[in-house]
């Protein structure tokens, strides 16, 4: 106990060391996006933290689900620039390319329906339902909330179809949950970009992980239940979950601790390298024995499945379901407890500053 408490103390006192220049380097480009939009652009950007935007949340499409906030293809080519200059900051290299490829996936999610139309493989009903879900690589919304700077809290939101960005920022700290990423189709199997998969370690650690398991491990980590068709912790449901499933890490060989550590890897390496430094931390402070991981359905691809990964401090959500039995429908989410929107950072904030 005293080692772990040890550990919080020191990864705190070094994560705080090393934000200073994150968040520099978010001011920095958040602004310089900001310093290219017009006025009207700025209105449609610009929210108070108070408002319920930063705390709603949802993956669904636009048609669905309008969102508040400045259209991503309203933007200029210069804006547009510097926008993604934000995501490669926030993000490391893989969580940037993971955006940026779902983001491409509604263009051809769309490009299929219509392919499909074409064929007559759907009727004009039926595409008609789907065009006004408004697919589109443009459909997705960003807000700024606050006033970015470096002794003021901020937030960064960016969000449509299978994507939910939401970044708080503190003066010591900032947090990047709940962090929701999906995608339809898993796998691209039509068009130019067949085989094309956002995220393809999500699915393929988490097979991997499962089958290192034997049949005794198997039976203690697979729930005997129809595979959800949503992750748990969605926005219509309580966004933390209490009950831990599945099999402990303490019952796990260490060969197979080590596939697990890879898979939640994968979750936590998205983020930039200091934030994604401090989860790894916080994650070894309390050890892969506290981690537990449950799996529902299919141990084949294709086939419909669901992992949690659950620990103290963290969520792992994931699911692949689809139509018929042909799974390729992804959803997945990260979640930091206490600290979704920047819960708790934002208390100590508020505590140690005058407002």
């Amino acid at each position: 106990m005293k080692k772990t408490i040890f550990l919080l103390v020191f990864i705190l006192t070094f994560s705080i060391g090393l934000f200073a220049q994150s968040k520099t380097d978010m001011v920095k480009v958040t602004v310089d996006f900001m310093e290219t939009l017009s006025a009207n652009q700025k209105d449609s950007v610009l929210f108070s933290m108070d408002d319920s935007l930063r705390t709603n949340w949802t993956n669904l499409p636009i048609g669905l689900a309008p969102r508040k906030g400045l259209r991503y293809g309203d933007l200029s080519e210069v804006s547009k620039e510097k926008f993604h200059k934000i995501l490669s900051t926030i993000f490391s290299s893989q969580g940037y390319l993971k955006t940026f490829a779902i983001m491409q996936v509604d263009d051809i999610l769309h490009e299929i329906f219509e392919i499909a139309h074409q064929r007559k493989e759907i009727d004009d009903r039926t595409i008609g339902f789907i065009r006004k879900l408004d697919w589109d690589y443009g459909n997705y919304y960003l807000a700024i909330l606050g006033n970015p700077g470096m002794d003021t809290a901020w937030g960064f939101k960016f969000e449509g179809h299978h994507i939910s960005i939401n970044l708080t920022v503190t003066k010591d700290s900032f947090s990047m949950t709940p962090l929701f990423f999906g995608s339809d189709p898993a796998v691209v199997q039509v068009t130019q970009y067949s085989g094309l998969r956002p995220l393809s370690k999500e699915e393929d650690y988490g097979f991997w992980f499962v089958n290192t398991l034997d049949e005794n491990q198997k039976a203690k980590a697979t729930l005997s239940q129809e595979v959800p068709k949503d992750i748990l912790t969605n926005p219509d449901r309580p966004q933390w979950y209490e009950e831990f499933m599945g099999i402990k890490g303490s019952e796990l060989r260490p060969e197979q601790q080590k596939v697990l550590h890879y898979l939640i890897e994968e979750y936590m390496n998205n983020m930039e390298k200091e934030k994604a430094e401090e989860y790894l931390a916080i994650l070894h402070a309390r050890g892969m024995d506290e981690v537990y991981f449950a799996w529902i359905g299919s141990y084949e691809p294709m086939k419909a499945h669901y992992y949690m990964i659950h620990s103290p401090d963290f969520i792992i959500e994931y699911d692949n379901v689809g139509f018929l039995d042909n799974a390729n429908h992804i959803h997945s989410i990260f979640r930091e407890k206490g600290n979704d929107f920047g819960e708790d950072i934002l208390r100590k904030h508020l505590m140690e500053h005058k407002h």
